[in-house]
């Protein structure tokens, strides 16, 4: 990538903090503060970014000092080996075989599952009757309430 390797980022971000350092003894001393901490800013900022470009050229394992031509990249070799099988030859016999047994399972499934259909038809039936004797017991705890409410106003009068 050129004289500067990747770390083109890092030189400009520090040419900038320098050129602020600089402006930081010329400018007059109204603007000393806000030039002192933009140049901190700045000079952190080159930091970082020289931080940043190490990293990454730990992580690919080669830095700035290196040429590019000179890197060769090395793709890893997988250790899985590709495995080919010679085809095998089936014959309709065969295939029948395996398709009748297919059917067979697949209609033991279907055989399964409606039966499954009715368990859950029968325990939704089961729950509405349920529903409905609880409603019952409720209407006759509701008209006993009342019986005892009608008594009362009986010893009333």
């Amino acid at each position: 990538m050129g004289y500067l390797g990747n770390h083109l980022a890092t030189v400009v971000v520090s040419a900038f903090a320098a050129f602020l350092t600089g402006m930081y003894f010329v400018m007059p001393d109204a603007l000393h503060q806000l030039l002192l901490v933009s140049a901190v800013v700045t000079w952190f900022l080159a930091f970082i970014c020289w931080i940043a470009q190490k990293s990454a050229d730990y992580a690919h394992k080669w830095g700035s000092s290196h040429s590019h031509e000179s890197h060769s990249h090395d793709e890893k070799k997988s250790s899985a080996k590709l495995v080919t099988h010679p085809p095998v030859s089936v014959s309709v016999e065969e295939l029948k075989q395996f398709k009748e047994s297919f059917t067979a399972d697949l209609n033991e499934l279907k055989d399964q599952v409606k039966l499954k259909d009715n368990e859950i038809t029968k325990l939704r039936a089961e729950i509405a009757n349920l529903e409905t004797l609880v409603q019952i017991e409720a209407l006759k705890a509701e008209l006993a309430n009342l019986k005892v409410l009608a008594a009362k106003e009986r010893k009333r009068k």
